[in-house]
């Protein structure tokens, strides 16, 4: 019996394929090799890239909460740029500073914003400019577009990131030349009283001389 079926599947074999039985199986052993090595590399490929995403998910450490700073010069703000990893990475917008931790990969070291961590980049965002000279706050001579770009901005950073403080401004000192001026001018007022003063006291003299003689004429 089993000697019929095995004659009828070669029969069959070489009917439907043009194949010998024994190329046949050999062919069929062949895929199978091909299927199970592709399958293996794929796989283990697979297990690779799985097994690298879980190292980096477990090297990621959750941000700490942002810590309020209250009020910093500029010069204190740019410690924040990115550079040691264990300060949050911070930036201010017209005075007020933002953490934009989350996004480091865009505002930390090697991404496309980094220049603007740890400054008030206010103008350059308005121009939108990455030179170092528009890398600063001021924004006193800016136009109507620019200033509309820099609310756009603004409005972006309050939407999505936590404020932790202000930029605390540096007062101008009033320099000796300023000081003397206004002394000069006070002297200058004083002199001009004086002098007021006494041309009006002779006419109020001449006129107390003048009374006697106006009444002995009378």
């Amino acid at each position: 019996m089993a000697l019929q079926l095995w004659e009828t599947l070669k029969e069959a074999i070489t009917a439907y394929t043009g194949l010998s039985p024994t190329t046949f199986f050999t062919v069929l052993a062949l895929l199978w090799a091909v299927y199970y090595v592709a399958t293996g590399l794929f796989g283990s490929s697979d297990d690779h890239i799985h097994q690298r995403s879980t190292a980096f998910e477990e090297q990621m450490e959750p941000l700490p909460p942002p810590v309020q700073l209250g009020e910093i010069t500029e010069e204190e703000l740019k410690q924040y740029d990115g550079s040691d990893s264990k300060k949050p990475l911070l930036m201010a917008i017209k005075g007020q500073i933002y953490d934009v931790s989350q996004s480091r990969m865009f505002y930390g070291p090697g991404g496309p914003y980094a220049l603007f961590a740890g400054k008030d980049a206010s103008r350059a965002l308005a121009k939108m400019s990455f030179e170092e000279k528009d890398l600063t706050g001021d924004i006193s001579d800016l136009g109507p577009f620019e200033l509309d770009a820099l609310q756009d901005w603004e409005y972006k950073f309050m939407s999505k990131y936590v404020k932790v403080g202000s930029i605390k401004k540096t007062m101008v000192p009033v320099t000796e030349g300023d000081a003397s001026g206004e002394a000069s001018g006070a002297a200058e007022t004083d002199t001009k009283q004086t002098e007021d003063g006494p041309s009006q006291t002779p006419v109020t003299e001449s006129e107390e001389k003048s009374s006697p003689a106006d009444t002995k004429e009378e």
